[in-house]
């Protein structure tokens, strides 16, 4: 008879708070200094380990960036995945791209790692990219496209719409140094219902408030 297989262990609470430290402290490091400039001895000392102790987590560089892309990519998809086809069209969009904005405002750090993956041509990423990304994408435009064919909302092509939402909300993280330069520091407020109205306003049946 096949062996069964091994359960795996479960991780302590200390086990899995030592892994979210070593996570915020690598994310900062890649976001700063890219998967190669970023190294485990800068990941280490920013989150008070020591190198043994943080490999004792995490075995190679790129275990931990890995696991930081998943994390974030996890986070940001969400709300996405959630929306809901039987909902309103514009609360279900404002839902979304106030998720985003609240997430660009929080972790900045995460879209300047995700920027500078993509914009290295996603090694680690790429199959996700193509495959369950692609799928994803692909079911919440069958989304946008029934409401647009409902009346619900003006016609739209669903993908770049989506595109949009991603190049907006993202910009006040990636290009944070530009829009203080120009703005001064966001009003987080006044930024939500600037982005709200200018990507819903031409499309939503009922612009929202």
């Amino acid at each position: 008879m096949p062996k069964a297989e091994a359960k795996p262990e479960r991780k302590t609470r200390i086990q899995s708070q030592n892994e979210q430290i070593i996570l915020d402290a690598a994310l900062e490091v890649f976001s700063a200094y890219g998967y190669r400039g970023g190294t485990i001895d800068q990941i280490a000392a920013r989150c008070g380990l020591s190198k043994p102790n943080l490999l004792y987590y995490f075995r190679r560089k790129d275990d931990i960036y890995e696991a930081v892309l998943e994390r974030t990519l996890a986070d940001w998809l969400e709300p996405l995945r959630t929306l809901d086809p039987a909902a309103d069209p514009v609360g279900e969009l404002s839902r979304y791209i106030t998720a985003k904005l609240d997430m660009t405002f929080e972790r900045p750090a995460a879209s300047r790692l995700f920027a500078n993956e993509i914009l290295h041509g996603a090694p680690h990423i790429g199959k996700f990219l193509q495959g369950p990304l692609r799928e994803l994408v692909e079911a919440k435009a069958l989304v946008i496209r029934r409401w647009v064919a409902e009346g619900r909302l003006h016609p739209i092509e669903p993908t770049h719409f989506i595109f949009a939402i991603w190049a907006v909300t993202q910009h006040y993280a990636d290009f944070a140094v530009q829009v203080e330069a120009i703005a001064g520091t966001p009003d987080r407020a006044r930024v939500r219902r600037a982005v709200l109205d200018i990507l819903l306003g031409g499309i939503a049946a009922n612009p929202p408030a």
